[in-house]
């Protein structure tokens, strides 16, 4: 019998199927012998808290956008967001830390199921307040911002 070009036999779909899992579970999983070989060897750094990271994003933005007083109100907004995602953040890493001993792999893709969730619901909340505040921007400060969210690069811009 003769086979269309576009039909795949069942063992190499088997195959793709059992690849995607696994790349899938190692790619989810933070208990990896591999990554906890790492941490022993790494230095010791402590884990910075959504919290903590947000209010350095905070202070790089402000030093590099050099708000205004015409631009405190959306900022103030803009920031109260920005701290309530984070917060929000914590409390949801804090209830993982407690549990990961004993979840199990169910649990743990639940889990970061809810973190994804998560992130969706704040930046549902975060880009109208980012909107309202970018919209008030000068075209240099816009450029300040496009230039740090394309590159990740907050409070590192060069200097003119």
């Amino acid at each position: 019998m003769k086979r269309k070009d576009s039909e795949v036999d069942f063992p190499t779909a088997l195959v793709v199927l059992m690849v995607a899992f696994l790349a899938t579970l190692f790619f989810v999983s933070a208990n990896l012998s591999f990554a906890a070989s790492v941490k022993k060897n790494a230095p010791a750094v402590a884990p910075v808290s959504a919290v903590e990271h947000t209010e350095a994003q905070i202070k790089q933005l402000q030093d590099a956008l050099k708000i205004t007083e015409a631009q405190k109100e959306s900022w103030n907004n803009l920031t109260q967001v920005m701290r309530e995602n984070a917060t929000d953040m914590d409390a949801l890493t804090k209830d993982r830390a407690e549990n990961a001993k004993t979840m199990n792999a169910v649990e743990h893709l639940k889990f970061h199921r809810q973190i994804t969730a998560a992130h969706l619901d704040q930046l549902d909340k975060f880009i109208p307040s980012f909107e309202a505040f970018y919209a008030g921007l000068s075209d240099e400060q816009k450029m300040t911002t496009d230039t740090m969210f394309r590159t990740g690069e907050f409070g590192k811009q060069k200097k003119k």
